[in-house]
């Protein structure tokens, strides 16, 4: 039997002083059984940051073909890919081709070790 899901309700003020940005978010984020509270969290912080009326959640972990977040176009684009955690070569070339914007946000401590590694490859 699969492990569900644990569901979190979140209400975030959101004041962002760059975009003239206020409002609050009404999010429920769903941590997968694999996940830690720390990417979870990693990715609501993201959310955040990049919060746009367009901007959503993805299935995440449970589906490989798509990134953590993003953000879609009227005519059904992909205008903004957000990763979390430390993608793989590969998967940063298929982000770059699909989107016209790409973020990752890190947050292990090995960070440095990973980028290193992906910097050699360019």
């Amino acid at each position: 039997m699969a492990l569900k899901p644990t569901i979190y309700k979140m209400t975030i003020d959101l004041c962002d002083l760059e975009r003239s940005k206020y409002e609050t978010l009404n999010l429920t984020v769903a941590q997968h059984p694999s996940e830690s509270v720390e990417r979870m969290m990693v990715r609501v912080l993201a959310y955040c940051i990049d919060a746009h009326e367009q901007l959503s959640f993805t299935k995440g972990i449970s589906c490989p073909d798509e990134p953590d977040i993003w953000q879609h176009t009227m005519d059904g684009q992909i205008r903004l890919w957000v990763e979390v955690g430390e993608p793989s070569f590969d998967r940063i070339k298929k982000s770059v081709r699909a989107s016209k914007n790409v973020k990752i946000y890190s947050l292990n401590t090995k960070s440095d070790v990973w980028w290193g590694q992906l910097e050699k490859k360019y």
